[in-house]
């Protein structure tokens, strides 16, 4: 492929992200949509733009992996909101690479939390695909993903680091996915004993995210550990598209901090509020932070901003940025994932521009 060939994209999945990134692919410079693949039969066979509410783009949407692999695509991308292993495996064993948003940056949380059928761990059955078929398996986004990367760079001036830390701080009820909520107990009572092994069964890929903080700072971490705090609504909240009863789960402070001889170093903070009406409750920032402590120390904040003329009233409008800022760290580093060699990946193993975004020109 030279540098100008445009990158052939078979997308899996058309929910919140996947419906915000079929637009944006057709707008991408580097990449052309040449496939779809849905789960929900009554998708199946409709144009793709029409799904999504683009209007007609010639793409009709398909239902089987062998539609995928007959249609030859250079990469596949995954955005739904679990991963699909098996899918996954054929796929790659096929010669396309993969770039997924769904729970993956190191493989340290599937391998240890979602066993895989064949008992090996789930890092070496997609490492072994990924040989046989000399292709490439790339898991990002925005949190974990980017966020991690601007932990990182932000520390390329500081001397004698003692510790970095990153906080998601944001408002999560407009990001729509059910299952999602429901996966890590938003709505059950507050002091429902199942809600700690569900937040952090449905949370740890943010281990992931530390380790990888941790391996590009060459620091060797004894443990990442898990702690958290729970917000109790303090009345009913009907958010249109989710209920949370008074006295339910509504807001998280969730920590995994690694840590070397006892003391935290590398930090991944969850400030999560899916209504302001909890006990506790935080002082939500609307935007991603990084802190650095050390020799000088660094605060920064990465905020995000729509374009002009967009109105942030409309719930659905400030939905559309988080998808697009959690699907186009995937997209704008395509071309270096199908780049690099066979094999597991991580950002730490792409190059700058890898993270760089695109010109309209």
């Amino acid at each position: 492929m030279s540098t100008t060939d445009k990158v052939r994209v078979f997308q899996v999945a058309t929910g919140n992200l996947g419906s915000e990134l079929i637009g944006r692919i057709r707008e991408h410079p580097d990449l052309e949509l040449v496939g779809l693949h849905c789960y929900s039969p009554e998708k199946v066979g409709r144009d793709a733009g029409e799904i999504v509410g683009i209007g007609p783009i010639g793409v009709v949407a398909t239902g089987t992996v062998e539609e995928i692999i007959a249609a030859r695509p250079d990469v596949l991308t995954f955005h739904g909101v679990f991963p699909d292993e098996e899918l996954y495996v054929r796929v790659l064993e096929a010669g396309i690479d993969v770039v997924t948003t769904a729970d993956w940056i190191t493989g340290f949380h599937r391998d240890r939390n979602h066993p895989h059928p064949s008992g090996r761990k789930v890092s070496e059955v997609i490492q072994a695909a990924c040989e046989r078929g000399g292709a490439t398996f790339y898991g990002t986004g925005m949190n974990p993903g980017l966020c991690q990367i601007l932990g990182i760079v932000h520390s390329a001036d500081v001397a004698e680091i003692e510790n970095v830390t990153v906080t998601e701080s944001v408002d999560v009820s407009c990001h729509h996915s059910v299952d999602t909520w429901k996966a890590v107990g938003y709505g059950l009572p507050a002091d429902d004993p199942s809600i700690p092994d569900s937040l952090y069964k449905y949370t740890a890929v943010f281990a992931d995210s530390v380790y990888l903080m941790a391996d590009a700072f060459d620091l060797e971490l004894d443990e990442v550990t898990f702690s958290y705090q729970l917000g109790a609504c303090t009345k009913d909240v009907d958010l249109g598209w989710y209920r949370l009863p008074k006295g339910s789960l509504g807001g998280s402070y969730i920590k995994y901090q690694g840590l070397v001889d006892g003391v935290p170093r590398v930090e991944s903070h969850l400030e999560w509020q899916m209504t302001p009406h909890t006990d506790p409750s935080w002082d939500i920032k609307g935007c991603y932070i990084t802190q650095v402590t050390g020799d000088p120390s660094v605060y920064s904040k990465h905020m995000i901003f729509p374009k002009p003329g967009v109105d942030l009233a409309d719930p659905a409008s400030f939905a559309k940025i988080g998808m697009t800022v959690t699907g186009l760290p995937a997209l704008n580093a395509i071309r270096s994932v199908v780049a690099a060699g066979p094999g597991i990946i991580t950002s730490a193993d792409l190059p700058l521009r890898s993270f760089a975004g695109r010109f309209r020109l």
